[in-house]
């Protein structure tokens, strides 16, 4: 339950920010997790961006005053964020399907898209297998690649591609970890940055105590506790424990997630299973 609570007052920060500057941070510190997370999971939840859900908020405030009031067009747009008319006019059709001008004119069709709420819903028995797991301090050397939250998915299986092809894996494999905590070829999904960005940094890596090659980078990472799904079938699969991990288990759990990368770990393929590895620490 104090998930739903934290999460509820993310988004009344934003509802207050709305004609003002959003701090994705301070929203994400409201809600008790990092940045990435918390713009990770809006997809999952909303199926929209967190920067698509505050934008269509936005426009739906402005086309309410602009119905409302006699407010001029360019007050409204600089109140909700837009430099120019010209700019708020190309948002608001894009959204409304209609001019800002327009708006105005009784029997106009308007859309609104109402504040988010959180709240637990009992869903399918359908069992997720999974262990806690403490690891002490390790170290991960990889190739760093920038990608857009909203298209991970997209993305992420084109990069594979791309390594493979480039002989990737087997270079890592030659510095692997002799005896690693985690197995197997990593996908590390670490921030991209701070304040808006809404990139993730997704490293293609290996457990290992050597030094990054050239072209490599090495990430260190600190002793934790991780909750470790286990995922049957191909790599396809993760998609669906993501979602369940930010709309399933995290809300109902005894766990908060923790200021760490999140870990997709891709095991041999005759094991026909691969491993999601989050960080959480218990909740106070």
């Amino acid at each position: 339950m104090d998930w739903v609570l934290h999460m509820n007052a993310a988004i009344g920060y934003i509802e207050d920010h709305l004609a003002d500057e959003i701090d994705y941070a301070e929203a994400a510190h409201i809600a008790g997790c990092s940045l990435y997370h918390f713009q990770r999971m809006f997809p999952y939840i909303m199926e929209v961006s967190l920067s698509e859900y505050i934008r269509r908020r936005r426009l739906s405030l402005a086309a309410f005053e602009l119905q409302n009031s006699t407010v001029k067009v360019i007050d409204v747009a600089l109140k909700y964020g837009y430099d120019s008319p010209e700019a708020f006019a190309r948002a608001f059709q894009q959204l409304h399907g209609t001019t800002p001008t327009a708006a105005r004119s009784a029997g106009t069709k308007l859309k609104a898209y109402p504040r988010l709420s959180f709240q637990i819903s009992v869903k399918g028995a359908a069992a997720m297998n999974y262990r806690i797991e403490e690891l002490g301090a390790f170290s991960v050397v990889g190739l760093s690649e920038q990608v857009r939250n909203s298209e991970v998915f997209e993305t992420v299986p084109r990069l594979w591609a791309e390594a493979a092809q480039a002989g990737l894996f087997e270079k890592l494999w030659e510095i692997r970890a002799a005896e690693p905590g985690i197995r197997g070829i990593l996908g590390v999904c670490a921030d991209g940055g701070h304040g808006q960005n809404e990139f993730l940094n997704y490293i293609l890596a290996i457990e290992t105590e050597q030094e990054a090659p050239e072209a490599m980078v090495r990430r260190e990472f600190s002793p934790s506790s991780w909750v470790v799904f286990e995922v049957e079938g191909g790599p396809d699969q993760l998609a669906g424990i993501w979602k369940r991990l930010y709309t399933e288990w995290l809300p109902t759990s005894a766990y908060r997630l923790a200021e760490l990368p999140a870990i997709e770990c891709y095991l041999p393929p005759e094991e026909n299973r691969n491993e999601l590895w989050v960080a959480v620490e218990a909740r106070a």
